[in-house]
């Protein structure tokens, strides 16, 4: 069954990841992996989830995509006992996980019932397709992307940042090109889509 956490603001809502989790998370090993933030400027978001995620006990191990070996990525994907994938670009974040085969180890990690955690690009990375990001993210920033099908782990896309600064304007302006085309789910900076097999809701913090 799968198990996903999807944030805007993990920091903000990580406290409902306690309940989402129904488990003891003291000491439990998280695979962090922050690469969508690697071509970006601000990246404070990367920090405050670490913490929240060390606030709830948890042992974090980082895994940055674009310079590990592919021995470690297999290691701490599947070794660990949750996925953390953090915000930033989403086209670079789909790049990498392509071309470091993360994505297939992803869905087959998922697909076993481990808990995936996204924040922002790492919740809208799972949708059947990412470009409805670019009014987010700077495709040129993944120069070797082929093409934006996503992860497909899910059959909706997650807008985050509903309602938030900076990203106001931007989500407003997907909902108003994709709103007929796409299923969008906007989450605001305090909300969270918890999915669990075919069950889903959004709750707020």
């Amino acid at each position: 069954m799968k198990k996903l956490f999807l944030s805007s603001s993990f920091s903000t809502v990580a406290k409902k990841f306690i309940e989402f989790a129904g488990d003891d998370l003291k000491g439990k090993r998280v695979t962090f992996i922050p690469t969508a933030s690697v071509p970006e400027k601000v990246i404070f978001y990367v920090a405050s989830g670490r913490k929240a995620l060390e606030k709830l006990g948890m042992k974090v191990d980082e895994l940055e995509l674009s310079t590990a070996t592919k021995s470690e990525i297999e290691a701490k994907l599947c070794g660990n006992d949750y996925i953390y994938v953090s915000g930033g670009n989403t086209f670079f974040l789909l790049q990498e996980m392509i071309k470091t085969g993360a994505d297939e180890i992803i869905k087959n990690e998922i697909a076993s019932g481990k808990i995936y955690i996204g924040e922002s690009a790492g919740s809208m990375i799972l949708s059947p397709d990412i470009g409805y990001a670019e009014e987010m993210d700077e495709r040129k920033k993944a120069p070797d992307l082929k093409d934006t099908i996503g992860l497909s782990v899910i059959d909706f896309y997650p807008l985050p940042h509903y309602t938030n600064f900076p990203f106001k304007k931007a989500a407003e302006n997907i909902i108003t090109q994709y709103h007929e085309k796409l299923n969008l789910q906007p989450i605001s900076n305090s909300q969270v889509i918890l999915i669990k097999g075919e069950s889903m809701k959004i709750e707020k913090k």
